[in-house]
């Protein structure tokens, strides 16, 4: 059997694909594999962005392998590291990952989308959450959607399964950009170079305070930021790349991040 997730590096970042034909249906193996890569590119000081992207043009992912489960995979097993898709529920992965959707995002694909931070999707792309239909619930999508899109748009998504195109998920701002299917990949890199060209250390901070101040009250949070009591604004504000901005702002060139 094919491993189910190819990887490459280029300039610091890591392309991640899932390549299960017919449709990138995800099973607990393919699971646990994704929750190793995406662990390895949170642990690797080399790498500094993630693309998720899927093999094809019909599917990004369905979300569950359903034929996997009816072969003996149990929805509440083992999804490995990083739960269900490798991101959902991996801790302190304070790096980007932008997600490139081409043709059909539903169910579990879709809230592997909702781990990213950034989405990007050929014209092609549609998005839903089919499992009230089948009686179950989208458990991470409840959570994560209303969040990223207005609340009345997320719940008639839950509650009826209904599918967006690429246009309506564009306008009710789940997606950055909507591109041809033959320019996704290319718009997608040029994103991620720009992001690893960026400051590793203003990067990570911005993760940690945007994840960790979500429970937050507004004032509780940013007395957190001003004290440094977050380990990624503490070095931050103890770093060399910290003085190389200011100096580099100062004599009008572009700085050199070291990430230290």
């Amino acid at each position: 059997m094919t491993n189910p997730i190819k990887t490459r590096i280029e300039d610091g970042v890591l392309e991640v694909t899932i390549d299960r034909p017919k449709a990138n249906a995800i099973d607990l193996a393919t699971s646990r594999i994704m929750g190793q890569v995406f662990q390895d590119f949170r642990d690797n000081p080399d790498l500094r962005v993630a693309i998720l992207r899927a093999e094809g043009d019909k599917f990004f992912c369905p979300g569950w392998d359903l034929k996997a489960a009816a072969d003996g995979d149990q929805v509440d097993g083992d999804y490995g590291v990083g739960g269900f898709g490798g991101l959902q529920e991996l801790g302190n992965l304070n790096k980007p990952v932008i997600c490139a959707v081409n043709g059909i995002c539903c169910g579990g694909g879709l809230e592997i989308a909702l781990s990213c931070d950034l989405i990007v999707a050929s014209n092609n792309a549609t998005f839903a959450l089919p499992e009230i239909i089948s009686g179950t619930i989208a458990d991470a999508a409840s959570i994560k959607l209303p969040k990223r899109i207005p609340y009345h748009v997320a719940m008639d998504m839950l509650l009826t399964g209904r599918w967006l195109d690429a246009e309506e998920a564009y306008r009710w701002g789940l997606l950055r950009e909507i591109v041809e299917p033959n320019e996704l990949y290319n718009k997608v890199w040029a994103l991620a170079r720009l992001l690893a060209s960026g400051p590793p250390l203003v990067m990570a901070a911005i993760k940690e305070v945007v994840r960790e101040a979500e429970d937050m009250k507004f004032q509780d949070a940013l007395n957190r930021v001003s004290k440094r009591q977050f380990a990624t604004v503490d070095k931050l504000y103890g770093s060399e790349d910290l003085k190389e901005g200011q100096i580099a702002f100062s004599e009008k060139r572009d700085p050199i991040w070291k990430g230290m």
